[in-house]
Formats: structure tokens, C-alpha cells, sequence
């Protein structure tokens, strides 16, 4: 079943234990957690390995469902209604494979939004924190304070920051890769 809109993996963790499941281990979200089904024997160690592996499966399956141009769309409105009040409204939210020194970018006059194609492997909260920023461009063109303080409405935009500098300075280190710093 095509799923339009990325679920947000929560962080809460609820472990569900049984004597009756011997081998199998499960996730699934329900509601505002994930619950993890396993063996009641395993030691703390395995459980944690388990929920780590679960965890990132998830995550890697949300984002693979922002992999369209109109799913990259429906994800901007969802993040304009919940951290901007609704007022950016972009006519259009694209992935783009000709931005290299960019993780995205807007113009307010037409109101698009461009996102490079390098970050459909990012963390969600990552492509989110861009997102966030370049809607705030269109409330508010430049970078100054009231720019800054639509973004703090967005929890893990600094975190998101410091992991773009983070692949920026791998890439130029290591890579060919010209993309240079934050958002």
C-alpha cells in the first residue's frame, strides 16, 4: 500500500515481552510509540541491539516514502501547518540533481522550493530542518532575527545543522563533494 505521507518514527520505546514468541522480533508503531515485540528471555544487550536495528529500519522505510516530488510536497505543508502557523504555501516542493553547493533552496517570488537530490538518504529530522528553513523563506526572505526565530520553532534545526556541517566537512575532506557547511 503507497503511503503519500512519511510517518514521523517516534522516540518513545515500548518493549512488549513474550514467553509464547521464541525467535521473532517485531516493530510497529502505534500511536505516539513504537512497540517492540520479542522473546522474554533476551538479555538487556540483545534487547537494545534489537531496538536499535528495529529502529533504524523504520526510519529508513519513512524516508523512502519522501522520495517523490508530490510526497516532498505533502511534507512541507504537513511542517508549515505544525511549525510555521500555516502560512508558507509553496506552489511547488521539488528534489533536484543539478544543486551542489546547496541542501536547498527558494524563491520566494514564485514561491518553489528546491531540494537536492544528495539528501533522500538524510535522516528525516535532517530533510525536515530544511525544509523548515526554506519555507521560513517564504514568511521571511533574509537570514536575519525574525528568520532565526521561525526557525527555533522547528526542536532539532541546531542538531539538523550540526550533521550537514558534519557530511559538508566529510565531503570536502574526503569526497569530491562541494557542498559547503549548515543550512
Amino acid at each position: 500500500m503507497a503511503n503519500t505521507e512519511a510517518p514521523d518514527v517516534p522516540e518513545t520505546v515500548e518493549i512488549r515481552r513474550s514467553t509464547r514468541r521464541r525467535r521473532t522480533v517485531s516493530a510497529r508503531l502505534e500511536g505516539d510509540r513504537v512497540v517492540v515485540l520479542m522473546p522474554a528471555g533476551l538479555t538487556a544487550d540483545k534487547e537494545q541491539e534489537h531496538v536499535t536495528t528495529l529502529l533504524k529500519r523504520l526510519n529508513r522505510r519513512a524516508n523512502k516514502a519522501l522520495r517523490r516530488d508530490g510526497d516532498l510536497m505533502l511534507r512541507a505543508a504537513k511542517l508549515s501547518q505544525i511549525y510555521l502557523d500555516g502560512i508558507p504555501a509553496p506552489t511547488s516542493v521539488l528534489w533536484v540533481s543539478n544543486q551542489n553547493f546547496r541542501w536547498g533552496s527558494c524563491t520566494p517570488r514564485d514561491r518553489t522550493i528546491r531540494i537536492t537530490h544528495r539528501l533522500k538518504d538524510a535522516p528525516q529530522w535532517v530533510l525536515d530542518a530544511v525544509l523548515v528553513h526554506e519555507l521560513a523563506h517564504l514568511i521571511e526572505p533574509g537570514h536575519g532575527p525574525q528568520f532565526t526565530q521561525w526557525l527555533r520553532r522547528y526542536p532539532r534545526y541546531e542538531q539538523a545543522q550540526g550533521f550537514l556541517q558534519g557530511v559538508a566537512w566529510t565531503q570536502r575532506t574526503f569526497g569530491d563533494d562541494p557542498l559547503a557547511g549548515g543550512l
